[in-house]
């Protein structure tokens, strides 16, 4: 009797095999296959967007929106493939929709700031910003997160919902910029003749904007100097060109007219007490 059972049993396991172990093979060739036609198709539209001249902000979100509508497709057909009734399955999802958009707030979040960013366009990619603690160049603005490259060229990747919820400076969309500048000269040096100095350092770059024109006026009567503020104007691009370059050059002008930069010190008096 024993025996006999036990070939039952055998005799469904085998069937149960033979009729699923197709299936499987079939589901797992199905979906290496329609990962790679994914990712082929994603990369021909990527290019067609760019060749047809759409917003290079707008073609690596719509790229990565494609990409997961496209993969979420192909797991429910895989899924059906396989056995799993695609109705319950889709009501399944249905069901746990509200405890996963709890679980992922963040990642819907980001979605969301996303969407924000490409609506109202506080940047565009190639422009410069300075957001959540970091300043970069903006690379990719993708479905969830926003791609930066700083100075020492450091790959930033920054959360679209905090982005977009958070404050962002653009160094780039008004077009110029201004230096900030403090430059310090001893009290005894004549404040006319610094500024003079200063005006042709800035006269004699190429690169510093007449229009608006330079500012060279005395911001503070420090310790030890006083300080002048000297702001001239360029384009975005220009920035650190001119902001080195006023550096090293006002001190060599400023060494040459025999005005000196004076640096903190202090005078100590000892007295003998008897």
């Amino acid at each position: 009797m024993d025996a006999e059972i036990l070939m039952q049993y055998t005799d469904q396991a085998v069937t149960l095999v033979m009729g699923y172990v197709p299936k499987l093979v079939l589901a797992i060739i199905t979906l290496i296959i329609g990962l790679w036609v994914i990712g082929r198709a994603v990369k021909m539209t990527r290019q067609h967007i760019t060749k047809r001249g759409v917003d290079e902000t707008l073609a690596p979100f719509l790229s990565s929106l494609l990409s997961w509508t496209l993969k979420g497709v192909l797991f429910i057909s895989v899924a059906s493939m396989v056995g799993v009734q695609t109705t319950s399955f889709v009501a399944v999802l249905g069901a746990a929709g509200l405890a996963i958009g709890l679980a992922l707030q963040g990642s819907l979040s980001n979605f969301a700031g996303g969407v924000l960013i490409l609506i109202f366009r506080p940047f565009n990619v190639g422009h410069v910003i300075e957001a959540q603690g970091h300043i970069g160049v903006v690379k990719e603005i993708q479905i969830f997160n926003t791609v930066l490259t700083n100075g020492a060229n450091r790959r930033i990747v920054i959360p679209n919902g905090p982005l977009s919820n958070g404050s962002i400076v653009n160094y780039t969309v008004e077009g110029t910029l201004r230096v900030d500048l403090v430059i310090g000269v001893a009290y005894e040096a004549d404040i006319d003749e610094a500024k003079r100095v200063l005006r042709e350092v800035l006269e004699n770059n190429p690169k510093v904007l007449s229009d608006p024109a330079p500012t060279i006026e005395v911001l503070e009567l420090a310790d030890s100097s006083v300080n002048l503020a000297v702001r001239p104007w360029c384009t975005s691009a220009d920035y650190w060109d001119v902001y080195f370059a006023t550096l090293t050059d006002s001190k060599k002008a400023l060494d040459k007219a025999g005005i000196s930069i004076p640096f903190p010190q202090r005078d100590v008096h000892i007295h003998n007490v008897a």
